[in-house]
């Protein structure tokens, strides 16, 4: 028993990613007839289209978001974010909101990038606001948002809206009822800043990470897509566009289960256009701000003190904000 142990720890220890790609695709060449007498139905057939069509349009933007990402990882110090903040963590807030804007990131780059802010002195609720603004206010997100929505331009702004205010409102609740002691101790170590060839393996390997957590992700929301497209039956999602509370709830849960990047995430919510649109601004707000990637991440991050606080009060104040937004630019229940 022990030598057979010992043999299959050895053959672990020299598979790579690489074999398992080549197995698999070893694989799929000798199963094709299978597989290509399987995809001439006509309902995989759809499926496939649905799957492929939203994984294309997503991709370069993924690519864009944690290219961008990993420079900002590797080239700007939080020290620069923190001499532009205001003094006064209240007027910090929204200036942390802004900066989202022009230093973009995806949600797991985020949550380290904010506990660096932490580190190098920026008040916590700046740090905050920074941590929900950056994934879903930056110029990437909104040209995707703009890409997969082209009939309707109102999304971005809506999107955008909602997001920024999603991000103050939750700054300056933690600035009011927020506790030092909810973030642990270790959170406020200052981390060394990478210089010379290191910010270049910084930003290759921040951008490697991103991307493979990210693309995987998109993989299963193009995946849940595609599923929703075939198995659910029209008519119950015409009788779900007809509850708008209901269709509400029920696009805010699943953004928070389905944890999709927020630079692919408009692709998947355009697909589902038998929906009215609030329903799927609910979902593009709700998903970069708290879903069950980042409710790990912060509680690795941050401790569960503040993850069991932070995740659900951002729940509540995104629908919130995103159900305001889309009344005010829609201007009613569309």
């Amino acid at each position: 028993m022990a030598a057979c142990a010992a043999v299959i720890t050895a053959v672990r220890s020299h598979v790579t990613s690489l074999h398992v790609f080549c197995a698999v695709l070893i694989a799929a060449i000798v199963a094709r007839p299978v597989i290509v007498d399987a995809l001439s139905a006509p309902v995989l057939r759809t499926a496939a289209t649905v799957f492929v069509a939203v994984c294309v349009q997503a991709l370069p933007f993924l690519v864009l978001g944690v290219v961008l990402s990993g420079v900002i990882a590797a080239f700007l110090s939080p020290a620069a974010l923190r001499r532009v903040l205001p003094a006064r963590p209240a007027a910090a807030v929204p200036v942390a909101g802004a900066a989202g804007l022009v230093l973009p990131g995806c949600e797991c780059a985020s949550v380290p990038v904010a506990r660096r802010l932490i580190g190098q002195g920026v008040p916590d609720a700046a740090a905050l606001t920074f941590l929900l603004a950056a994934p879903a206010v930056n110029p990437v997100v909104l040209v995707a948002t703009a890409v997969a929505f082209p009939g309707e331009p109102g999304m971005v702004g809506a999107r955008f809206l909602g997001s920024l205010a999603t991000a103050c409102v939750m700054g300056w609740l933690w600035q009011r009822a927020g506790r030092a002691e909810w973030i642990g101790d270790r959170v406020r170590l200052r981390a060394p800043t990478p210089t010379g060839a290191g910010r270049w393996a910084v930003l290759a390997e921040t951008a490697r990470h991103d991307l493979v957590s990210a693309g995987g992700f998109l993989v299963l929301g193009a995946l849940a897509a595609a599923a929703l497209s075939v198995l659910v039956p029209a008519a119950w999602l015409d009788a779900l566009g007809a509850q708008l509370v209901l269709a509400v709830l029920v696009m805010a849960l699943l953004a928070v289960v389905l944890a999709l990047c927020s630079e692919a995430d408009a692709f998947v919510a355009a697909s589902l256009s038998t929906l009215p649109l609030l329903p799927r601004l609910v979902f593009l707000v709700v998903g970069p701000a708290v879903d069950v990637k980042l409710i790990a991440l912060q509680a690795g991050t941050f401790g569960r003190a503040f993850a069991l606080r932070f995740a659900p009060a951002t729940f509540v104040v995104a629908m919130l904000c995103a159900v305001g937004a889309g009344l005010l630019v829609f201007g009613g229940v569309r």
